[in-house]
């Protein structure tokens, strides 16, 4: 029987060819886009699932008025171990702002390996107790238990030493505030992905941290460490983080009112921060489970688009199958049996789909691994298999559910006599059914629209300083930043190069340095929590900042050393205008001692974060840290290699061993939406595939169409009707779904629309325009995929059309 059933499948399959390509092209599409997301949401939700224990690790976040931080101070990790008996295990991670890159170097073969490594973090010796790493040498237990030591990555252990065991070699790691020596005491794989995305570790407790871990016993400042608990078997979450607040309350008090400030501790999942967690000074770039939704409904809808293809083919041609279900059911079969076959078809066109679909997934991963910035592999998701046979078995029965049951559900008597039952519910579902198609087809154009535009408006906003043109060097090393101002000296004699300064941070990279304002007659309780970077004199002039008022930093003035430049909203915050905030003083607290800058001049607010966020207040100093971690030039020239060939030139002059470094601040600025700008682009090539799998639906539609209406055209031709009324009756149909969904389709994108939005500060309108462009573009595209069967059917010669009546 089974046999039986396969012959019958194949047989019509082949005497159907069109048809048959139509729908295994569309399921395959279907199928291998459904595929990539699967590997894709898969990868994500994969993260930091590896850790033993890892519904038992939590990060212990802090909330002020102001805004949610990642960060808490040092003390907290010692007095969670000793005051919480549920707590099984604590840790900590540090990384200092501006210090993205690291000098390594191996002087143990006969030529030094030096190369700047990012993502290097400071962790207790309990790191590797609370989570779980694949040591390939050296033994987690202890590897951070000893100071000056570090475990380094695999990739990071063969950059430097090749394919040996490297435990026990010492490596120079280069700072601003000096180089010191490491011993590797180990090598960790980099198969499982952490919201920590670490290249190497090193043991906190450190001659280049000079003690200073150890001093940090203040609760209410220095909010840098990133502590981790791992929980006893048993304890609750809930009751643990309900007595965190009340804790820091009665070991922070002193300096929590000294500081005039309050805060309040939350946990976090582990397994939670890399999808769910957004807050300020995350250890690195997170995932979004929005956007895993959405990906995760796209590969849906694609995935039913496709089937709504053989769906509607397969009604449209019951008139054909009706006579052979009313023969079978003559000679005795039962409905079903029927059913059985109906959807054995489609189950083998969903299998021939899946072969095809396979081999557009192995043939597109490497272009999607690039779009997604990921290594995906098929073969690395063990579960990818149960994936693909589930996917496949539910793309067989959506697809051929309706089918079989419409088919087989036609009486033998009125087959026989050509007369058939529920014709026109069948219509009506199929046109209900295109419409489906073409809505999500029209929301996801929408979608990639607004995107477009979002992206390109965040690309061409004025940001309050000029970002074009400007090199960034940065000085990671001590011996470098030595050398700075001889540095600037031959740089500034390079043509082309028309101003340069120097800053602890630049606009568009994260900055965590922030003092509590406040003004006189005032107390640190009524400050205002200020951002700042510390600058050289030139700074303001270098990136075409505007002075609102009073004047920027010089070196005519020697008193700018206590000066400070306030933007304007941080000025009307302490409850200054413009112009009065002009030769005021504002005091705050470092190092228990307050202290004092005398306000000489006032910014225009400029966009110093990313336009996620709207600007808050901001200050510009001369004097309160380190400046020389980045060199800034303006470039004014069209001769950018040979301009930059000068500059790394003078860099091995002054720094003999040190490898140059730069970037530029425009696209520095805009890798703060690169997660944006990837899912546009995955939106956007989704969108296209969309509209091919449903104008293959229409296709076979219209070619189905015209051919049960040719003797219909032929008659309408022979009494006189034109070529140009019989496209329009064949087309009508079709384009007026498509106008039904473009007025389903047009609320529902306004809507997601306005919520994606909602995650920026800076917003772009939604215009007018795009929703009547999208539905011309639409019925464009719908009348393209019609016209050619609708022409070629009212050409036909009419004689041919009547022949056989």
């Amino acid at each position: 029987m089974l046999r039986n059933y396969l012959k019958i499948a194949l047989r019509n399959l082949l005497n159907n060819k069109g048809y048959t390509a139509i729908n295994i092209f569309g399921l395959a599409l279907g199928l291998a886009t459904c595929l990539l997301i699967v590997l894709y949401i898969s990868d994500e939700l994969s993260v930091d699932k590896h850790h033993r224990s890892a519904s038992r690790l939590f990060r212990i976040a802090m909330e002020t008025p102001a805004e949610k931080w990642a960060g808490t101070p040092g003390p907290l990790a010692a007095g969670v171990k000793s005051d919480f008996p549920e707590v099984e295990s604590v840790t900590r991670m540090l990384k200092f702002s501006g210090i993205d890159r690291m000098l390594l170097e191996n002087r143990n073969g006969k030529e030094a390996t030096r190369f700047y490594e990012t993502n290097g973090y400071y962790a207790d010796s309990t790191f590797f107790d609370v989570f779980t790493y694949d040591f390939k040498y050296g033994n987690p237990g202890n590897a951070l238990n000893r100071p000056n030591t570090l475990v380094l990555s695999e990739n990071v252990a063969e950059k430097l030493f090749g394919d040996v065991d490297p435990v026990g070699k010492v490596i120079r790691v280069g700072l601003v505030f000096g180089d010191f020596d490491y011993t590797v005491s180990g090598v960790f794989r980099n198969s499982r992905k952490s919201h920590i995305d670490a290249r190497y570790f090193l043991s906190m407790q450190n001659a280049d941290m000079g003690g200073w871990v150890v001093s940090q016993n203040n609760w209410a400042m220095n909010n840098i460490f990133h502590t981790y608990v791992k929980l006893r078997d048993g304890a609750d979450p809930a009751a643990f983080a309900s007595k965190l607040t009340p804790f820091m309350n009665r070991h922070g008090e002193r300096d929590l009112k000294a500081l005039g400030i309050s805060k309040k501790l939350f946990i976090q999942p582990v397994t939670d921060i890399y999808l769910r967690s957004a807050i300020g000074n995350e250890i690195a770039p997170n995932g979004s489970m929005t956007y895993l939704y959405i990906f995760g409904s796209i590969a849906v809808f694609l995935l039913l688009i496709a089937c709504i293809n053989f769906m509607n083919l397969s009604t449209a041609r019951s008139e054909k199958r009706a006579r052979e279900v009313g023969v079978r059911k003559v000679m005795g079969a039962v409905r079903n049996s029927l059913i059985c076959q109906f959807l054995g078809e489609s189950m083998i066109m969903a299998l021939m789909a899946l072969a095809i679909g396979l081999v557009v997934v192995q043939v597109l991963l490497p272009y999607f691994n690039n779009l997604t910035g990921k290594v995906l592999d098929m073969a690395a998701h063990p579960a990818f298999l149960y994936w693909m046979a589930g996917i496949t078995l539910f793309t067989g029965l959506v697809a051929g559910l309706y089918p079989a049951l419409y088919l087989s559900s036609f009486k033998p008597v009125s087959v026989l006599k050509g007369r058939l039952v529920n014709v026109t519910s069948a219509v009506l579902l199929r046109k209900g059914l295109v419409v489906f198609q073409f809505t999500v087809s029209i929301i996801l154009i929408l979608g990639a629209i607004v995107i477009s535009e979002q992206l390109s408006f965040l690309q061409n906003r004025n940001l309050g300083f000029d970002k074009e043109q400007k090199l960034v060097v940065p000085f990671r090393n001590q011996k470098a930043a030595a050398n700075f101002y001889a540095f600037k000296e031959e740089v500034l004699r390079i043509p082309g190069v028309a101003a340069a300064t120097s800053g602890s941070v630049y606009p568009g990279i994260e900055n965590i340095e922030d003092l509590l304002f406040y003004t006189e007659n005032r107390t640190i309780h009524d400050a205002v929590d200020v951002h700042f970077a510390t600058v050289g004199d030139d700074y303001v002039e270098t990136l075409g900042l505007q002075m609102a008022s009073g004047r920027s930093f010089t070196k005519a003035f020697s008193g700018d050393s206590s000066s400070v430049i306030l933007n304007e909203t941080a000025a009307r915050e302490l409850g200054y205008d413009v112009a009065s905030a002009i030769g005021k003083n504002v005091f705050f607290e470092l190092g228990g001692k307050r202290r004092s800058l005398q306000v000489v001049g006032v910014v225009k607010d400029f966009n110093f974060r990313s336009l996620h966020e709207g600007i808050k207040p901001y200050a510009l100093t001369t004097s309160i840290t380190d400046k020389y971690q980045y060199f800034i030039g303006n470039l004014k020239t069209r001769d950018y290699a040979g301009t930059l060939a000068s500059v790394e030139a003078a860099w091995k002059r002054l720094n003999p061993g040190i490898p140059f470094s730069y970037s530029f601040l425009d696209q520095d600025f805009q890798k703060n939406y690169q997660k944006e700008h990837r899912t546009g682009t995955i939106v956007l090539y989704f969108t296209c595939i969309a509209v091919v799998i449903a104008c293959l639906g229409l296709f076979g539609l219209a070619t189905f169409a015209a051919e049960r209406r040719t003797k219909e055209i032929g008659v309408r031709k022979v009494l006189g009707a034109s070529v140009g009324s019989i496209v329009a009756m064949l087309s009508g149909e079709f384009l007026s779904l498509v106008c039904v969904a473009l007025v389903i389709a047009t609320p529902v994108a306004w809507l997601g629309m306005r919520q994606w939005l909602q995650g920026f500060a800076y917003q772009v309108g939604i215009g007018w325009w795009i929703f009547p462009a999208t539905g011309l573009f639409a019925i464009g595209i719908a009348l393209l995929t019609v016209s050619f069967q609708s022409i070629k059917a009212a050409l036909m010669n009419p004689v041919k059309s009547l022949r056989s009546e």
